[in-house]
């Protein structure tokens, strides 16, 4: 089937290759400067489970919903141009039917409504396997907000990832020392001469390296290096 290509295809292959990926329960945090392309990587996580037929509910802080579904539906096409699909747009349509989009006010709102929000979408059949939340504001993330959340992803099964825009380059850096402890992983897209790059900051219990990755210049889809 398409999918099943598309889903073998997918560039969170070379992720899952390079870091084992985020399994069901985890959380993750992807952090960059402004601009290198973390809501790419975090659409890239949610279009995977997408071809799974998984439901993926995405939280944006900082976009609006028609600039989301747009990178959706670039990133559809950009994974899509490998298998040469000519009814991408059909593709699209169907899958996009588990995807549902949310846009919250990080400072009009706790972090930890998330989880009420996901427990009435199951409670209406709507069981999310992904969770993206893009755009947090890092000086404002509270422990036990984040806690509530690592709860619910254990309880559910939910693999999440946040992203949120950092300058530091150092696990120490960019999460104060009582977050810390709730990220399985946390990834850092950092712009070299010419590429961007993913730098493993955590990663379970393993030390901070290299990744072997880095984001195509043209397309910000993952690839190897």
């Amino acid at each position: 089937m398409i999918k099943d290509e598309l889903f073998e295809r997918s560039p969170i292959r070379c992720f899952e290759k390079a870091t084992g990926g985020l399994k069901a329960g985890e959380l993750g945090l992807l952090t960059s400067k402004k601009g290198l392309g973390k809501t790419s990587v975090l659409v890239q996580f949610g279009v995977d489970t997408l071809l799974q037929d998984k439901q993926v509910i995405h939280v944006s802080f900082d976009q609006q919903s028609a600039n989301v579904i747009t990178w959706y539906q670039d990133i559809f096409t950009e994974i899509a141009k490998k298998k040469n699909i000519a009814n991408i747009n059909e593709l699209v349509t169907e899958l996009v039917r588990k995807r549902i989009i949310l846009n919250f006010h990080q400072d009009a709102m706790a972090l930890g409504h998330i989880v009420t929000t996901l427990e009435a979408l199951a409670q209406g059949g709507i069981q999310a396997t992904c969770l993206v939340v893009d755009g947090v504001d890092l000086s404002k993330l509270k422990a036990d907000e984040v806690q509530t959340i690592a709860d619910y992803a254990k309880k559910a099964g939910v693999a999440v990832w946040f992203s949120a825009s950092s300058e530091a380059t150092d696990l120490n850096g960019t999460l104060a020392a009582d977050l810390q402890g709730l990220f399985q992983a946390v990834i850092r897209l950092e712009a070299k001469t010419d590429m961007i790059e993913l730098m493993i900051l955590k990663l379970r219990d393993e030390a901070a390296r290299a990744s072997g990755l880095k984001l195509d210049s043209k397309t910000l889809l993952i690839a190897e290096k």
